[in-house]
Order: C-alpha cells, then sequence, then structure tokens
C-alpha cells in the first residue's frame, strides 16, 4: 500500500523548489491509480502508461502554475480523463465517449480485521455484485470507494453533477445490498467505508 503523502505539501515544494524528490513521490502515490483510470477509457495498458506519462510531463513542465491549482488530486484526473479522450479521438477515431462507455477492472480490496472474519464466498460475492453495476455506478462507485476520491471532485472529473454522483452512488449500494443480501452479516454495507480500498 502506498503511504498517504500531504499534496499541497508536494505541491508546494514542486512549484516553489522544483523538488524532484517531491514530483517522484506525487507519482508513486497517484500515477497507478491514474493509469487505472486511463485504462478505462481505452482499454490499453501502454496508451493508458502514456496518457499519465504525458500528463506528468506536462505538470514537470509548467510546474511553477501548480500554485494556482486548488485541488491537484481532481487537477490530474481531470487531465487524465482529457487526455485519454484526445488519445481516442487521435489513435481510434472515436469522436465521444459516454460514462456508461468507462470500463472498470477491480483488483481486488483490502479489508480490516473485522472484515476478515467474513467468508471467501461473500467476498467473491461482492466483488461479483460490483462487476454487476451499470457503467455508470460502476465508474463513480470506483472513484469513491477505490480511489477514495469525494463525491464533488468524482463530480468535477466526469462532468456531471453532484446530485449525479450522489443517485448513482445510492443504486450502487443499493444494489449491491440487494445482490448479496442473504450472504452477507448484518450491517456489512451500511456503512460503505467498509467496502474501500486503503
Amino acid at each position: 500500500m502506498t503511504p498517504a503523502i500531504n499534496i499541497l505539501e508536494i505541491q508546494f515544494c514542486i512549484a516553489n523548489n522544483s523538488d524532484e524528490v517531491a514530483f517522484r513521490r506525487l507519482y508513486d502515490f497517484i500515477g497507478s491509480k491514474l493509469i487505472q483510470f486511463s485504462y478505462s477509457i481505452l482499454k490499453s495498458t501502454e496508451m493508458a502508461e502514456e496518457v499519465v506519462s504525458d500528463v506528468f510531463v506536462k505538470i514537470w513542465q509548467q510546474r511553477e502554475q501548480l500554485t494556482k491549482i486548488n485541488n491537484l488530486t481532481v487537477y490530474l484526473y481531470t487531465a487524465t480523463k482529457n487526455t485519454s479522450l484526445d488519445y481516442l479521438k487521435k489513435y481510434r477515431k472515436k469522436e465521444t465517449l459516454q460514462l456508461e462507455d468507462y470500463h472498470i477492472d477491480f483488483g481486488g480490496f483490502a479489508y480490516t480485521p473485522e472484515d476478515l472474519l467474513i467468508t471467501a464466498e461473500i467476498m467473491t460475492n461482492i466483488e461479483k455484485a460490483i462487476q454487476q453495476l451499470p457503467p455508470k455506478c460502476k465508474a463513480i462507485f470506483k472513484l469513491i470507494k477505490e480511489d477514495n476520491l469525494k463525491y464533488k471532485e468524482v463530480a468535477d472529473i466526469l462532468s456531471i453533477s453532484l446530485k449525479t454522483v450522489e443517485y448513482q452512488m445510492s443504486i450502487a449500494l443499493e444494489k449491491l445490498k440487494v445482490s448479496i443480501q442473504t450472504d452477507t452479516p448484518q450491517g456489512y454495507l451500511s456503512n460503505p467505508q467498509r467496502i474501500s480500498k486503503n
């Protein structure tokens, strides 16, 4: 698990000191998440890695401007989304991509000791239920529960309303509850933080 970092401190060090170590820490912290996000759009690991590389090259080239960015995490996700869509237009001649086109691959979850009491079969059912969510629900669920983004950040990244994010999350959680109701101990899904990647 990648240790948490102080994004504002990293942002300051990169912008004001051209700190390469801080820049590397930023990439180590969020790069793999951005690659997975780009992959959900491009369906190509190689292109996703190129996209994120391009985003970070631009960040470094314009590092003095970082002080003007209010939320660097949202900025990086949005830049990754936009660059990925540009790649689609350039290499695949696909003009538009709807949120429903996003393919989210859940690699797995990390659990607390309490969660480890849940049987492997139940965890399999939970992951199966997640995979069966409608694409929009799954994209939003992944960004919030696996990438630990806030509802407002997801709305900004995906250019949708906050209400849409809230509605899609309520659909996702309800569908998960219904799908695994008989196999899951009481209250497991009532705490949405349980279904998150640490």
